[in-house]
């Protein structure tokens, strides 16, 4: 059984995977029958998972060492050649949605792939190439910015994933300065976050006109796939979590000051919850990981299988080290079928987080490892989001192997954090619609704006007299702003679903994992709100859903004395 670091790259020949891919097309388009088409398409998928197995190998390894040469300079070259990869995906999907064999195609593949094709065909162009590759590059370039980070504090040198335990100090001192620290980082470099961001805006609406399209908000929802819900209805569920979310997390917000003994929160406090301390692990990574596979070996055989297999394989890389990039995710390694975990270990409880959000992500992709189309290995990103976020509470009952006699702290923390992102949640994405809609916006007109919507969706905010975040900085520290436009708002879709979850597991725990197994298992053969139906969920776009499924959470919190915990 090979481990990762024995999982071989080879730079792809972009010239002989151009050549071999038309020729695939050729034959497509030539072929007599469904049958021969459907086995040109096992073909051409073959020549795509090797391609997204290298891009994917080269991410892990750059990202784990950003000053590791050989890699860096591999990433430059996926940068270079991804968008003349995606052009040969575009012309596949043109082959597929034009075959006069269509129809059979769709009975043996699904739907779904088709909905994929034909956004896929809208979103891309030859003409667009070098302007996706100046976006790579912008992405990368802000990537670098962040991980560069190199913050004096306490008389050590630290980078942003390390200041994690002191911006929670229950030291109110040391919690300012830690804050003032870790912000002075994007003020000494506001100018060129400004500059890179101004320059992927510009570049996105650049790209959006070529397509054909009014701006980049209408091409952000086409790229991200989204065939069943459209910004109108986002605006509505913004408005729902405005209306039904809002006023809870105020209210948890005025407790937190209450348990903290303050007059007045201010926003160095709002990362300690307790004076007693925020809840942490009790021990170390090997710790954790030991406790992550009782918890993973009692949940259900499938789970346990999985955990299994990313501990065998070493499919995970979870420790903060000096220049690694910041931030966690979970991809896929497609010839090898595998997962990988990527995180920041800090001593927090997000660590635990991470052994649930993403190992709920990775969960899923195992679970999906076997569909024949690589579209469907994993869903859209608003129903990839559902998997990660559930697995947070679904494994709620193992959290005392973590937390021991802190457990009901944490999960109270949990629950009330989880109602907290929510208002954020929407916040960057009503910015992100602002900034795309308003593309001659001045930089400091985006802080502005940002700073407005802040008072709207977190009133309780009070940044003190940090003058930086006070005209609306704080964006800075938001990663998916730059590098995953209007991909935030799937996290508070995702969490809502999550959240029903939560629910549906105190009532009946079995039936709960049955519909989240399958939910799983369909990976991404189906649209957003279809996995969300199939699975028994209710949409969160449709009015009332929200309300509805805060009420047990609020029940839930009002009935736990938090100045005991």
């Amino acid at each position: 059984m090979k481990k990762f670091n024995e999982y071989k790259y080879i730079r792809p020949d972009i010239k002989d995977l151009e050549i071999e891919f038309t020729n695939y097309l050729e034959k497509f388009n030539s072929a007599s029958t469904a049958d021969s088409q459907n086995k040109i398409i096992k073909s051409i998928n073959d020549l795509r998972r090797n391609f997204k197995t290298m891009q994917n190998l080269v991410l892990i390894r750059h990202t784990i060492d950003l000053n590791d040469s050989y890699y860096e300079k591999e990433k430059e070259f996926m940068d270079e050649n991804s968008p003349i990869y995606s052009g040969l995906i575009s012309k596949y999907y043109k082959e597929i949605i034009n075959s006069k064999f269509k129809d059979e195609l769709k009975e043996k593949w699904g739907k779904q792939l088709f909905n994929i094709a034909e956004l896929k065909i809208k979103t891309f162009s030859e003409d667009i190439i070098e302007d996706l590759k100046k976006e790579n590059k912008l992405v990368s370039k802000y990537t670098k910015l962040r991980g560069s980070s190199k913050i004096i504090f306490e008389g050590e040198e630290k980078n942003l994933s390390e200041m994690g335990p002191f911006l929670q100090s229950e030291d109110r001192h040391i919690r300012k300065k830690a804050q003032i620290a870790y912000n002075n980082f994007f003020l000494e470099n506001e100018e060129k976050f400004d500059e890179i961001y101004d320059e992927m805006v510009k570049i996105r609406q650049k790209i959006a006109e070529k397509l054909g399209y009014e701006n980049f908000t209408s091409l952000a929802y086409d790229r991200l796939k989204r065939s069943d819900y459209d910004k109108d209805m986002v605006e509505g569920y913004r408005k729902q979590i405005k209306e039904d979310i809002v006023p809870i997390a105020s209210s948890l917000r005025k407790r937190q000051a209450r348990r903290l003994g303050l007059n007045s929160l201010k926003y160095y406090d709002e990362p300690l919850e307790f004076l007693t301390g925020n809840a942490l692990p009790k021990g170390d990574k090997e710790w954790m990981i030991k406790n992550a596979e009782k918890m993973y070996s009692e949940l259900s055989d499938e789970t346990n299988d999985f955990f299994d297999f990313m501990i065998k394989k070493e499919l995970m890389d979870l420790e903060t080290k000096k220049n690694k990039a910041g931030g966690g995710y979970c991809t896929f390694i497609d010839d090898y079928k595998s997962p990988f975990i990527f995180s920041n270990f800090n001593g927090t409880s997000d660590d635990v987080d991470v052994l649930t959000h993403e190992a709920g992500h990775a969960f899923q992709m195992y679970m999906s490892r076997d569909f024949e189309l690589p579209e469907y290995g994993f869903p859209t990103l608003d129903a990839c989001e559902i998997h990660s976020m559930s697995m947070e509470f679904i494994t709620w009952p193992w959290m005392e192997l973590f937390f021991k006699e802190d457990t009901e702290k944490y999960k109270f923390s949990h629950l009330s954090n989880t109602i907290l992102f929510l208002p954020y949640g929407v916040l960057v994405d009503e910015f992100q619609h602002f900034v795309y809609e308003n593309v001659g916006a001045s930089k400091e007109g985006r802080k502005l704006k940002w700073r407005e919507l802040e008072k709207k969706y977190l009133p309780e905010l009070d940044y003190d007299d940090n003058q930086f975040l006070e005209r609306g900085g704080f964006w800075f520290r938001q990663g998916h702003i730059f590098t995953d436009p209007f991909y935030y708002i799937d996290y508070t879709l995702a969490q809502i679903c999550a959240l029903e979850y939560w629910s549906n597991f105190r009532k009946n725990k079995d039936a709960a994992w049955d519909s989240y197994l399958k939910l799983c298992q369909m990976g991404g053969s189906k649209s957003f709100l279809e996995l969300v139906n199939s699975a028994g969920l209710n949409n969160p776009f449709e009015d009332g859903t929200v309300a509805k499924i805060a009420t047990p959470i609020k029940e839930w919190l009002a009935n736990v004395d938090d100045k005991e915990l």
